[in-house]
């Protein structure tokens, strides 16, 4: 893609971090930047990016009376983000976009790997598949402590008339886990991961979600 004779690159970046971190607000607020910046950004998530994808999320997050057992869960969203690669991503980064999304294959290993206890190896390969062994140039891990994180979650799913709160509702011992998941990703994959205090106001983690990126855009200061 061409603007005034300047070749946009395509950059893919992903958002990860427990429950009412903050990555969907940050998400939007970063998406209205780039835009005045003059590039085209696609905004998209997992579960849930494509048609396909948002009759999968609700198997996936929204209460059930039958929710699907943990390697069920695992190829749910191995389905999810092959289709989303495909259909949505690899599309916008053929056009010169700039793709945001809200988690990727970093939270597969976190919340079924280390939360639920899968196989890593297994989980790596069915990440390998989906992904197509497309990975982001930068991931924005976004941490706040676990229990505040679950607390601002389920408020706002309260007002909500289909919550999603599935994996609010799990033990705390559960978001502990997948705490310690991402920190061990972040450790394995440094030069991709930056690490984003979810803690103050809105404006605050802005500046620290912007700090962390600007690089990738030419800013320098």
């Amino acid at each position: 893609m061409r603007v005034e004779g300047v070749m946009k690159t395509p950059i893919f970046i992903t958002f990860e971090g427990g429950e009412g971190t903050g990555k969907t607000t940050q998400l939007g607020l970063l998406q209205k930047r780039l835009e005045k910046l003059g590039r085209e950004v696609t905004l998209t998530r997992e579960p849930g990016g494509t048609p396909l994808g948002v009759e999968i999320r609700r198997h996936l997050v929204a209460n059930s009376n039958d929710p699907p057992v943990p390697t069920a869960e695992l190829f749910l969203y191995a389905a999810d983000r092959a289709q989303h690669v495909e259909g949505v991503i690899k599309p916008a980064l053929a056009a010169g976009h700039v793709v945001l999304c809200d988690r990727y294959a970093d939270a597969t290993v976190a919340y079924q790997g280390f939360g639920r206890g899968l196989d890593r190896s297994l989980i790596n390969e069915l990440n390998k598949i989906a992904t197509g062994g497309l990975w982001p140039k930068r991931t924005l891990l976004i941490e706040l402590d676990h229990s505040e994180g679950v607390r601002r979650s389920l408020a706002r799913e309260a007002a909500l008339d289909e919550a999603e709160s599935r994996f609010e509702e799990e033990e705390a011992a559960f978001h502990k886990r997948v705490a310690e998941g991402y920190r061990a990703l972040m450790k394995e994959n440094r030069d991709r991961f930056r690490l984003i205090d979810g803690d103050g106001t809105v404006e605050e983690v802005e500046v620290r979600v912007w700090e962390a990126l600007k690089d990738l855009f030419g800013e320098a200061s």
